[in-house]
């Protein structure tokens, strides 16, 4: 099994440089889904701008990280799930509702729940969602730009999760004390 190259700024393509250089200067480290990423310089800027994006969304902090791990843990990322599980703590996210989402297990208010089976849905489904469940996302007090905001969420993981799966992109040091596996339901 091959795996692709993890760049280091050096061995980056010139086009990904500046922004592996600004990723050292944000995290203290480059990450090496940044260093995985680097080898399309497109991809590694539309990776970080949706993630800018969705972070400066209308979602607080326990939202996004409903969003994010929701897609992490259906994608199965070995290495998103442990990166956002870091992120969460953070944004000081509450463990529990981290743990929740890692655990598949269900979410601590009915607002959150619809936010994570509206997400699951739109995930599995590619989109198509009932009326139903429209219906039941905006009765808990979201609107149209949260259920849009969603797409942006997704965009962003699918860059990250499929990345991650093609490249076995090895989980960063500051994460590895959060490895996680899809459990086998």
């Amino acid at each position: 099994m091959s795996t692709l190259k993890i760049h280091t700024i050096e061995s980056a393509p010139e086009e990904s440089k500046s922004q592996l250089e600004a990723s050292v200067k944000s995290f203290g480290m480059l990450p090496n889904l940044h260093g995985a990423l680097a080898e399309a310089p497109g991809l590694l800027q539309a990776y970080k701008m949706l993630h800018e994006l969705f972070q400066n969304s209308s979602f607080n902090a326990e939202e996004l990280t409903v969003v994010w791990q929701s897609i992490n843990v259906e994608h199965a990322c070995h290495y998103c799930v442990p990166a956002h599980t870091g992120i969460a703590h953070m944004m000081k996210v509450d463990a529990a509702l981290t743990e929740a989402l890692r655990n598949g297990e269900a979410m601590p208010n009915v607002k959150l729940q619809t936010l994570q089976d509206t997400t699951l849905s739109i995930v599995r489904n590619r989109g198509h969602i009932s009326d139903s469940e429209i219906e039941a996302f905006f009765a808990v007090g979201y609107q149209q730009r949260q259920l849009l905001e969603i797409i942006l969420g997704l965009s962003q993981k699918i860059i990250s999760n499929y990345t991650n799966h093609i490249a076995k992109t090895p989980v960063d040091d500051a994460f590895q004390k959060f490895t996680w596996e899809k459990s086998a339901n």
